[in-house]
């Protein structure tokens, strides 16, 4: 398994996000009510749930109009027309936000992380890397048992431009796969490692049926800055419609994990609903 601090590349990486610009909003519409999220009968909760955050402002949503259209057969065709960029925000409706975390599952931090998320009662997006999914079947099933969106991030985290078409497919295909063969449904949704994408991963991805999303926010966190210098990243970028990026895997993951537990119940405070997206 790879580590994202080791990478040269990542700083490169993270400049060819940022050049896509303001993420594409086309047809994002209006609502996902974010259940709270249920544990399965007869398993163990590891932290007390808390009451439901009472948003300031206009409770939203939203739910995104694909333009792959739904799960297709695999390695079809992909129909016109393909994204050329992912999504890298949500429109501004209302006070929500998305976390999201790469690289997982881990068994020294995902645990942590869900058990924060449970205890407030909201949901995040976890981009599983193959690798690690394949070894840690029952915490993707307990991502999946509290609402949670798992979304493919590659088989090995490799930088995808430098790979081949057949090599994207492999690398997306497996990942795609072993979720499928461990939720009983293929992933909708898939994160480039480093940000970095290109044509053949879009065309790809929609073949599979997922869409790309990036991000707003990166924390960072994977730079051990501090856990302070995190929930600072997240509360000073805060905003309607942001996406974070933080980690549950890749190395020592126990400053985003500490992050979590005070910048969540802060945003709650602030009045940010914190949901997920859903595809028509």
């Amino acid at each position: 398994m790879r580590r994202d601090q080791t990478s040269p590349g990542r700083r490169t990486a993270l400049k060819l996000a940022l050049g896509f610009g303001a993420a594409t909003a086309v047809h994002l519409i209006a609502a996902d009510q974010a259940a709270t999220p249920v544990r399965p009968a007869g398993t163990r909760a590891t932290a007390a749930a808390g009451p439901p955050a009472k948003p300031r402002g206009r409770p939203s949503a939203y739910r995104l109009q694909p333009m792959t259209g739904s799960a297709p057969p695999r390695f079809r065709p992909a129909a016109p027309p393909v994204r050329t960029r992912p999504f890298e925000a949500l429109p501004a409706l209302g006070h929500s936000m998305v976390l999201s975390f790469d690289d997982g599952p881990d068994p020294r931090y995902t645990p942590d992380i869900l058990a924060t998320l449970r205890a407030h009662r909201v949901r995040a997006m976890f981009f599983v890397c193959g690798e690690m999914a394949d070894d840690n079947r029952d915490l993707l099933r307990e991502m999946a048992a509290d609402g949670h969106v798992v979304g493919n991030h590659t088989w090995t985290h490799p930088l995808v431009p430098k790979l081949s078409r057949p090599g994207i497919r492999d690398e997306l295909g497996r990942t795609s796969e072993v979720i499928e063969r461990t939720l009983g449904a293929p992933p909708l949704w898939y994160r480039a490692p480093y940000g970095a994408w290109n044509r053949d991963s879009f065309e790809i991805g929609a073949e599979l049926g997922m869409e790309p999303m990036a991000w707003t926010v990166d924390t960072l966190d994977w730079t051990t800055p501090g856990t302070g210098t995190v929930v600072r990243r997240v509360l000073d970028g805060a905003a309607p419609g942001v996406v974070v990026l933080s980690h549950d895997a890749g190395g020592n993951r126990s400053q985003s994990v500490a992050a979590l537990r005070r910048y969540l119940p802060a945003l709650l405070d602030d009045g940010y609903r914190i949901t997920v997206p859903h595809r028509d």
